[in-house]
């Protein structure tokens, strides 16, 4: 059984006003490209009510609802009636979640693949090579140094590598 935890409930509507106007038409859910590909098992709409809700280990540390699928498109934000900024709060909802270590596994990979690489997906040597036969230029990556810098600051080094553990 779930319960409310109305210090995330409030946290999330402090974070974003915008979400205590949602009246829960599913305008987000019907016109999420991601809720359309998954046949409805990623849903917007059921996000916002568990966030207005206050349920919070739904959210987080349950299965069945994953903001993590959320491609940021803004087609919800672009569309909703009430202008309630959704990614914002799915990002709010996804950043609780990392700082809690309950990331997707596949999202943890990425993420230990940024420390060790610099990048989420490396090129491999046989990408590379045909780049390199087409003539095309070596493709640019920013610093790993100065990634691992920034990762270190924000202690995602110290959280991905605690998830992986």
């Amino acid at each position: 059984m779930s319960v409310i935890n109305f210090d995330f409930r409030n946290e999330v509507l402090s974070h974003n006003a915008s979400l205590s106007y949602c009246y829960q038409c599913a305008t987000c859910s019907g016109a999420c490209p991601v809720a359309l590909a998954t046949a409805g098992k990623y849903n917007p709409r059921k996000i916002i009510e568990l966030s207005i809700l206050g349920l919070q280990d739904k959210l987080i540390e349950g299965v069945d609802v994953s903001v993590w699928l959320c491609s940021t498109c803004q087609t919800c934000v672009e569309l909703c009636p009430q202008k309630v900024e959704l990614t914002e709060i799915f990002t709010l909802i996804k950043n609780r979640s990392f700082e809690e270590g309950k990331i997707p596994e596949g999202f943890q990979l990425q993420g230990q693949s940024i420390v060790d690489n610099g990048v989420a997906i490396p090129y491999s040597k046989a990408i590379e090579s045909r780049r390199e036969k087409l003539g095309l230029p070596k493709v640019k990556t920013a610093s790993v140094d100065e990634i691992k810098t920034i990762l270190k600051e924000t202690n995602f080094e110290k959280n991905i590598l605690k998830v992986g553990k």
